[in-house]
């Protein structure tokens, strides 16, 4: 779900006494043409599913002030669709729902990709896992491996190393983490789309949490939408702050150590994963002492769709950015970092500059996302199937147990018809 995962895997050749956690980069957006496709290889571990797909970045956006404000003269579309068994008369009958799916497959995908999602409620089919892997297949959606996959293993529903279904975020130990909004990329690596699933749902909370990147990019203040345009943006995917112990060396022995760790750790982690990082010396962490921060290239916060050609929003702000999830704490309580790990799944945003983003500029993207997200209190068999370039998603803290799934997707049966059939966009 968040761009975070185990490090220790990355640093685990090295000197270095850590236990990490990796966020994410991204790949220059000029890297992929639009409308290209690219066949990942199969991996060793699971010959029946590819890596997540390269991220789409597409061309440059244009004028895009002026793109803007043609599609805020534009009706809003409509967002989620939704279908309700219910309404349907399928309620109880697993066989007609099945059977349904099939049917109805290419007016299902139409839907989560003119709508960006789809949330599907009142069905007994995907209760299980193995009927929600029936679900997907009916609709000919295309399952790939979890995009953390070159980085971590994210557990899986039923346990099994090979299983497509992954668990959410449902850790006791996170439920009072409001997980931000989010495109799902990992490195160079973006599913084109994701269906997440409750087997159960929390006693309290923990609501799914979408927004249309559409209507983000329409409502946002022009003059921050050029310069993220501009200027385009850069997270910072991981803080190391272990170092204070340097400030207590010689002066003429401190950066000779710093540039040595700088070095290892810089050489350990770009040898372990498939996309490039920075490590950058500064103040901060938790408790401001001397700390190693990684920041990912560079990448344009809005793109357009890899089918419809619609500009959206791709940027993960909301999660990423280090004031953000603060103000948050004094809404949901403090983080509850409870190992290494925990510490250093620490990230931020700033431009592609490395300039600090305002606190203005900041409020005003979480004014926008907030106003746009809708909660979905999912109940068990319920599905929400998006289209993750268009569609962000997130989760709401929560007590009890919970326990939701998802499936990663490359594509799915009918996206390149899709790509030839679409109207050319401003």
């Amino acid at each position: 779900m968040v761009r975070i995962a185990p490090l220790a895997a990355v640093l685990s050749a090295s000197a270095l006494p850590l236990s990490a956690g990796f966020v994410v980069p991204s790949i220059g957006r000029s890297a992929l043409p639009l409308h290209s496709t690219v066949a990942p290889p199969e991996t060793k571990e699971n010959p029946e599913l590819s890596l997540a797909p390269l991220t789409r970045w597409g061309e440059p956006i244009s004028n895009i002030a002026d793109i803007q404000a043609k599609y805020r003269k534009n009706p809003r579309p409509e967002f989620p669709a939704r279908l309700d068994a219910s309404k349907l008369g399928l309620t109880g009958d697993t066989a007609g729902q099945l059977a349904y799916f099939r049917e109805h497959a290419t007016e299902i995908k139409s839907m989560m990709v003119e709508n960006a999602a789809v949330v599907i409620t009142g069905f007994d089919l995907m209760k299980t896992s193995d009927g929600f892997q029936e679900f997907y297949g009916a609709v000919g959606m295309k399952t790939c491996l979890d995009p953390l996959h070159s980085v971590a293993a994210r557990p899986t529903v039923d346990g099994a190393k090979n299983s497509p279904v992954y668990e959410a975020v449902n850790k006791e130990s996170r439920k009072n983490f409001f997980i931000g909004m989010h495109n799902e990329f990992v490195g160079t690596r973006a599913p084109r789309a994701a269906a997440f699933c409750c087997f159960k749902p929390a006693e309290t909370g923990g609501e799914f949490l979408i927004a249309d990147g559409r209507a983000m990019f329409r409502d946002l203040d022009t003059d921050l939408v050029a310069r993220l345009s501009d200027r385009s943006i850069r997270y910072s995917v991981m803080e190391l702050p272990f170092f204070s112990w340097i400030d207590n060396l010689p002066d003429f022995l401190q950066e000779t150590a710093m540039g040595a760790i700088r070095g290892l750790a810089s050489a350990a982690i770009n040898a372990k994963v498939d996309f490039s990082v920075d490590l950058l010396w500064g103040q901060g962490g938790y408790d401001n002492t001397k700390m190693l921060q990684a920041r990912a290239p560079s990448q344009p916060a809005i793109v357009r769709h890899p089918v419809t050609g619609e500009p959206t929003w791709f940027c993960n702000v909301h999660s990423h950015s280090s004031k953000l999830r603060k103000d948050r704490e004094a809404i949901y309580g403090a983080e509850r970092f409870e190992d290494g790990a925990s510490q250093i799944n620490k990230s931020d945003m700033y431009f592609g500059d490395d300039a600090q983003i305002s606190d203005a500029d900041l409020e005003e993207m979480d004014r926008v996302t907030m106003k746009n997200v809708q909660f979905i209190k999912m109940s068990q068999g319920d599905v929400v199937l998006l289209d993750n370039y268009k569609c962000m998603h997130g989760r709401n803290v929560f007590d009890g147990t919970r326990k939701h799934g998802v499936a990663w997707f490359e594509g799915w049966e009918g996206e390149e018809e899709m790509v030839a059939a679409a109207k050319p966009t401003p």
